[in-house]
């Protein structure tokens, strides 16, 4: 199903036909090997038709379109490899260097590291998921308790999506945290860290008046449910190649190219 994938036509054919904007995506989740607990990640370039544009304020409220066609790999390997395998996708799917690209991640150093050399030439937007960043946000409020901490991080995201990225990190700096105590002082210095780092993946309203994702749901859902609910069955340890082989298997389904490689061996 490997070979398959990366030397038939029929996954550039379906990825041609359907319309939309291309998103890229990554996530992992851990697994029980024979040499212990190792992360399987799970990597997809989709498509999907924009939405209607929505003002901030009803950023949580949209209904996005389903993809159109989505294509997967995933693999148990080192940061590297995992992002050849994005390439060489890329290679299968036949997409152009100057493709336009959405680039979906959690934050990850390593995540941002690889999209860039392994998508270079194209037009990239580099988009942190909203809720690993609201997580931070969270965090830096808990002190507020739990009814005035969700309030105050609604604002702070309507903040950051009017703002964009580099003004709404100064306007934290110039504002200071909620409380004034060491553990909330940690946290917010934690959360300025993280918007620093991703200072450049936040701009959301852009995006929303676009009618384009500001979160990594996709990926995430996919990872729980293709990979996750067949390798993390109860009491299973895995050899990673086979862990890797059934996730072939479970990828090529989740691509919807199941039937057509069938078809393709019934011809054979």
């Amino acid at each position: 199903m490997q070979k398959w994938m990366h030397s038939s036509p029929e996954p550039q054919k379906a990825f041609s036909a359907a319309g939309g904007v291309v998103e890229f995506s990554t996530d992992g989740l851990k697994i029980n090997t024979v040499g212990g607990w190792r992360e399987i990640r799970l990597s997809v370039i989709s498509k999907r038709e924009p939405a209607a544009a929505v003002a901030p304020g009803q950023w949580d409220e949209r209904v996005l379109e389903p993809p159109t066609t989505r294509m997967a790999v995933c693999a148990i390997a080192s940061c590297g490899i995992i992002g050849a395998s994005w390439e060489r996708l890329c290679k299968v799917l036949g997409l152009p260097k100057d493709q336009d690209l959405s680039v979906l991640a959690d934050g990850a150093r390593w995540i941002w590291e690889q999209a860039a050399k392994r998508f270079k030439g194209q037009d990239v937007q580099w988009v942190v998921d909203v809720y690993h960043l609201m997580l931070y946000l969270f965090a830096a409020s808990a002190a507020l308790g739990t009814e005035g901490a969700r309030q105050w991080v609604g604002r702070r995201v309507i903040e950051l999506i009017e703002m964009g990225g580099p003004r709404f990190i100064e306007h934290l700096h110039a504002t200071g945290p909620p409380d004034p105590t060491p553990p909330t002082a940690q946290a917010w210095a934690k959360l300025l860290h993280y918007l620093g780092e991703n200072r450049d993946s936040l701009w959301y309203g852009k995006r929303l008046e676009q009618g384009l994702p500001i979160g990594s749901g996709l990926i995430e859902g996919g990872a729980k449910n293709i990979l996750g609910k067949r390798l993390k069955i109860n009491s299973a340890r895995w050899r990673v190649r086979r862990a890797e082989r059934m996730g072939a298997i479970r990828c090529l389904q989740y691509s919807g190219l199941w039937e057509v490689y069938w078809d393709s061996k019934l011809a054979a």
